[in-house]
């Protein structure tokens, strides 16, 4: 399951609304064509997705074991939480309307931070288009949701993901045992970021 940050920022209650505010009022168009809330009608799309071990093998908090109730609890969960300005679960799909892509974003406004986590489709995992479309979301997610702070995590061995994350400026801050939703738990490398880090390197 998602965690926030070692790192705690000092924020208001006046901060901590605006965040929760921005979290139900996203507008997905601004990140980009194709995006769109998860809603129960997607269950069956988006359990097919999810089986493909390429796709979700490397994620440790998804809905295993992967089922209609399994990931149709974690629609429902998802939207529960965004109502409360918690999370987003969001969903590309392509022109012939596939899901090619899942973005998680978990946050923690009374934290001013947030977590991203997601996957594309085998067919898009090459030719940069995974770490483009992940530079374009971290900084969304903070223009957009008005967060201060990003944390993200990765297995050891993932190696594909790690390389991305420090290109993108991430500072690696040791490890954290992520825990899955069933309470095992997976090592996994920790970064942080600052929303001013993040403007220093990307503008």
């Amino acid at each position: 399951m998602s965690a926030p940050p070692d790192t705690v920022l000092e924020v208001s209650a006046e901060e901590a609304a605006a965040i929760r505010a921005a979290v139900l009022s996203a507008d997905l168009a601004t990140l980009g064509p194709g995006r769109s809330l998860a809603t129960p009608a997607d269950t069956a799309d988006l359990l097919a997705f999810l089986l493909d071990p390429e796709v979700s093998d490397a994620i440790y908090d998804l809905p295993r074991p992967f089922s209609l109730e399994s990931v149709g609890r974690w629609i429902a969960e998802s939207e529960a939480l965004r109502q409360e300005g918690r999370r987003l679960l969001i969903l590309t799909r392509d022109e012939t309307g596939t899901i090619v892509g899942y973005s998680c974003v978990s946050v923690w406004p009374d934290r001013s931070a947030a977590e991203l986590a997601g996957a594309l489709a085998r067919s898009r995992q090459s030719g940069g288009q995974g770490g483009a479309g992940a530079l374009h979301t971290f900084g969304w997610i903070f223009d957009t949701l008005g967060v201060r702070m990003m944390c993200l995590t990765a297995a050891l061995d993932n190696v594909r993901s790690a390389k991305l994350i420090d290109a993108a400026g991430f500072v690696r801050m040791g490890t954290r045992k992520a825990v899955r939703p069933d309470g095992t738990t997976r090592e996994s490398i920790y970064w942080e970021i600052t929303r001013e880090q993040w403007r220093e390197r990307w503008g």
